[in-house]
């Protein structure tokens, strides 16, 4: 054989053999790319939201009086009273009997008008609205718990994660917010 094709064949073995320790040795030093990811659990605030709360309510009030004398009971109180009165004795009894009968006519046709006006209610809606709170929750972030090289570790992280979490020099790549 050739002493150059040795030669060559020497160096190339050697090369070849380099080469692959290299390659071996930096596939054993290589740290892990990806930590796997345990658990996760969403960590929520409370926060409180004005809301408007409105209600119609029925008030009763009493209606407005027209005749805030009682005018017209009075007047068909003593009127009645009057003939009633008429009714009664004779001569100038009578004159006074139906004078008697109009007074306490028109004071009865008075009280008559003027409870009749107390119970008279009208019904109206209203509306009533008041601000509240209302209680609502947000996500500010998920509490995760990961392995990585065999041992336990735990992050807040913003986002959710997946199933494993990206690593840079053996660091978690993940922006936390702690």
């Amino acid at each position: 054989m050739n002493k150059s094709l040795i030669a060559g064949l020497v160096v190339g073995g050697i090369a070849v053999t380099a080469l692959g320790s290299m390659a071996g040795y930096s596939y054993i030093d290589k740290k892990p790319e990806y930590a796997e990811v345990v658990a996760s659990k969403a960590v929520y605030e409370s926060y409180n939201v004005p809301v408007e709360q409105c209600t119609d309510q029925i008030v009763q009030q009493k209606k407005a009086v027209q005749d805030q004398h009682q005018i017209a009971g009075t007047v068909l109180g003593a009127v009645v009273g009057g003939v009633l009165g008429n009714q009664v004795g004779g001569g100038s009894g009578k004159k006074i009997a139906t004078v008697a009968g109009a007074a306490a006519g028109g004071y009865a046709g008075k009280q008559v008008q003027n409870d009749m006006q107390n119970k008279d209610v009208e019904s109206t809606t209203r509306r009533v609205c008041k601000t509240v709170q209302k209680k609502e929750q947000r996500v500010v972030g998920y509490d995760v718990t990961y392995l990585l090289n065999g041992k336990v570790h735990k992050t807040r992280l913003n986002e959710e994660p997946a199933e494993r979490l990206p690593l840079v020099d053996g660091k978690l790549l993940t922006a936390n917010i702690n």
